[in-house]
């Protein structure tokens, strides 16, 4: 069985929800996280928020950022096991970021720390 990581994309990073809105997304978010933990196929996961963050580029160049004006975010990512990408395709259908208009859910397999895959 591999790991998929399910990374969550919102395409206005400038947005800022309401803190309502934040409580409705939070208990969406862990409802969708708590249906897939109870299938034995959650491994972790976290959000990343914009604050604080730095980018580091060629030659040890480091600037602030990103900021939420560049086009899209990755608002955080959480990993699971599946016996598939069809199956943490499927996990990924239930992620409560995809109800916002341009909001993506990007799954890729992660590499194994043996070298295989």
């Amino acid at each position: 069985m591999d790991q998929y990581a399910l990374i969550m994309r919102h395409e206005d990073g400038g947005k800022i929800a309401s803190p309502e809105q934040m409580e409705i997304w939070m208990k969406q978010t862990m409802d969708w996280i708590g249906s897939i933990a109870a299938k034995n196929k959650f491994v972790g996961g976290t959000g990343l928020p914009f604050d604080g963050a730095r980018v580091v580029k060629h030659n040890g160049i480091v600037t602030n950022g990103p900021f939420g004006e560049i086009k899209e975010t990755i608002g955080g990512f959480i990993t699971v096991k599946a016996d598939s990408i069809e199956e943490a395709v499927e996990f990924a259908k239930g992620c409560p970021v995809l109800q916002g208009e341009g909001n993506s859910v990007e799954v890729r397999r992660i590499a194994q720390s043996d070298g295989t895959h």
